[in-house]
C-alpha cells in the first residue's frame, strides 16, 4: 500500500525525523502538535487555553492539507504535563469538534518537547 506524505506551511514544520502527516489508504495519521506558532516556530505565550487552541489550529491545518478537517478525525490523543487542565481541554475541544466526537485518550506525561504543556495527535478517515 502506498504512502503519501502530507505537508503544509500553515502548521509548524517537523522538529525531528517525522512528517506532519502520512496518508495510507483512507487513513491519515497526524503527528503530534505542540503549541508552536508556524511562522516563528516558538511556543505561543497565551496561557494554557491559548496553547490548546494553537495545538488544535495546527492539527486542523494539517488535516485540511490532507483533504479533510477536524470533522473527519476518528481518534485523538491528548498529552498533558498537568492533568489539572483536563476540564479546560474538554471545554476547548467542544468548540473544535462536533458530535459524534472522536475516540480519545488523555495521558499525563512528565514533559513534552520544547517545554510545552500540551500535545495532541490524531487519526483521520477520509
Amino acid at each position: 500500500m502506498s504512502r503519501e506524505i502530507i505537508h503544509t506551511d500553515r502548521a509548524p514544520r517537523a522538529i525531528g525525523p517525522y512528517s506532519q502527516a502520512v496518508r495510507v489508504g483512507g487513513a491519515v495519521y497526524l503527528s503530534g502538535q505542540i503549541p508552536l506558532d508556524p511562522d516563528s516556530m516558538e511556543l505561543v505565550d497565551t496561557g494554557v487555553e491559548g496553547q490548546v487552541r494553537r495545538v488544535l489550529d495546527n492539527l486542523a491545518a494539517v488535516a485540511e492539507a490532507a483533504g479533510g478537517g477536524l470533522g473527519d478525525v476518528v481518534r485523538v490523543s491528548v498529552y498533558l504535563t498537568d492533568l489539572g487542565h483536563f476540564a479546560l481541554v474538554n471545554r476547548v475541544m467542544e468548540e473544535y469538534f462536533e458530535e459524534p466526537y472522536p475516540a480519545r485518550a488523555a495521558i499525563g506525561v512528565a514533559s513534552l518537547p520544547k517545554g510545552a504543556g500540551v500535545e495532541m495527535d490524531a487519526i483521520m478517515a477520509v
